[in-house]
């Protein structure tokens, strides 16, 4: 169990395009943080409710926007959900008691709401089990992130190799259906989470010995695959890109504690670096945090990881070094943080390279730091960067383009001389629970309200 948090009240986000943050540089952060439960798990594990008739009980939950939103999908499919997402308290509701209920005793349609689905890339995760539990879904193609295409064909193409068959897949939706799916030998063209969750849920349900070849090894799919495995699963190989189901007939309800998020963890970890500050970090796991620490020190800061503690000390150097970064699948340098990593290297001396592998339209929140004053060139193709530092920041107007850009901005912002005015919080909203308190909290000059 991680441990208990003072983390500040938070508030429940609103995706209202008036608001937005305003941060004062030149404070350095200092004290303790808290991280909470890790998105990328929760959306996933949430889902898997869908596969069973049993209760599902989830501790630990995140308090952000993607939680509401996932659990308002699952209710519109006919789950039970508790807290009730529709509630006006919902958020103060989860944020006392972090743990979420979800039974879908009975699945009421297997046509995922449009204008929930459309909101987020989890969305189509409902896809898997719906199939494997009633034979047919339908799914928008979902939104989120504006960070370039995200093509569905891994999990699709899969889903057709165990059966599936595409009846209709126009108007930006697809509807599959199957009369039982059978097991297959599948292989991603590339190690997407979102599709090796997509398919190992609708193998654990399958016919016959589903092989998964080069499945994505992230901490969250190997706590999610472990997860399934105690509902009753058959998965072998956790933690390697060949991953073996032999399917069963039926799951069981589950009692999770979500996991750290290491994302969250290493936001904060490089807000330390920048404003050359301290921070010692709660809840963190060592093994899932070392892609960014190893980064950390060498650009010259001081980490230190109590991993029997799950605790985390970090604190900025004296002189910050250049150096160079690819973002590759786990356990590559994580693609959701080198946005934020690249706020650190517009202060490191000499040129840092920033090779972005996964996502080919992730680099453009650099247009915002190069107005704050970084120095950064960006290659023909849009997925190389050269960052030169150090270069003072100043204070800028900007909108958060996504969730980890966002997060860069507010780095940025704590870095620059002068204020910072970042508009599209609702991004954010998704993926950082109480973001704006949590930072207030050790020494950030930082508020939140109107634009």
């Amino acid at each position: 169990m991680p441990a208990s948090a003072p983390t500040p009240p938070a508030t429940e986000p609103q995706a209202d395009p008036g608001r937005a943050i305003r941060v004062r540089g030149g404070r350095p952060l200092r004290g303790e943080v808290f991280v909470g439960g890790s998105k990328n798990l929760a959306l996933p594990a949430l889902v898997a409710a869908l596969l069973t008739e049993e209760p599902c009980v989830y501790d630990n939950v995140p308090c952000i926007e993607d939680t509401r939103t996932i659990l308002r999908l699952l209710k519109g499919l006919g789950a039970r959900i508790s807290p009730d997402p529709d509630r006006l308290d919902f958020f103060e509701d989860l944020q006392s008691h972090k743990r979420v209920t979800v039974h879908a005793a009975t699945i009421t349609t297997t046509d995922a709401p449009d204008a929930l689905a459309r909101a987020m890339r989890a969305s189509f995760l409902v896809v898997g089990p719906l199939l494997a539990r009633c034979g047919q879904a339908t799914a928008p193609a979902p939104g989120g992130d504006d960070i370039g295409a995200r093509p569905l064909d891994v999990a699709i193409r899969g889903l057709q190799r165990m059966g599936a068959r595409i009846l209709d897949h126009e108007g930006g939706r697809v509807a599959l259906a199957v009369d039982r799916l059978a097991g297959a030998q599948l292989y991603l063209d590339y190690p997407s989470h979102t599709g090796t969750e997509t398919l190992l849920m609708a193998a654990v349900l399958a016919g016959g010995t589903t092989t998964i070849i080069n499945a994505a090894c992230e901490p969250e799919v190997i706590a999610f695959a472990q997860m399934l495995n105690r509902m009753g699963a058959s998965i072998r190989g956790l933690g390697s890109p060949h991953l073996v189901v032999e399917g069963v007939s039926r799951l069981k309800g589950a009692y999770e504690t979500i996991l750290p998020d290491r994302l969250v963890a290493g936001t904060y970890a490089i807000g330390a670096v920048v404003t050359g500050g301290e921070l010692t970090i709660h809840n963190v796991r060592a093994t899932d945090m070392l892609p960014l620490t190893q980064k950390l020190r060498e650009a010259g800061a001081t980490v230190f990881v109590d991993d029997g503690a799950d605790v985390m000390f970090v604190r900025g150097g004296r002189e910050l070094r250049a150096v160079d970064v690819q973002a590759l699948p786990f356990p590559g340098f994580p693609t959701d943080q080198q946005a934020v990593f690249a706020v650190l290297l517009t202060q490191a001396r000499g040129v840092s390279r920033l090779h972005e592998r996964v996502f080919e339209d992730r680099l453009r929140y650099t247009e915002d730091l190069v107005r704050m004053g970084a120095r950064i060139r960006i290659d023909g193709l849009g997925v190389r960067a050269e960052v030169t530092g150090p270069t003072p920041l100043h204070g800028a107007t900007a909108a958060a383009r996504d969730i980890r850009a966002g997060a860069a901005l507010v780095l940025a912002g704590l870095a620059a001389d002068g204020e910072s005015v970042i508009t599209g919080t609702h991004h954010l909203d998704r993926g950082y629970e109480a973001l704006v308190p949590t930072l207030a909290a050790v020494g950030a000059d930082i508020t939140e309200g109107a634009a």
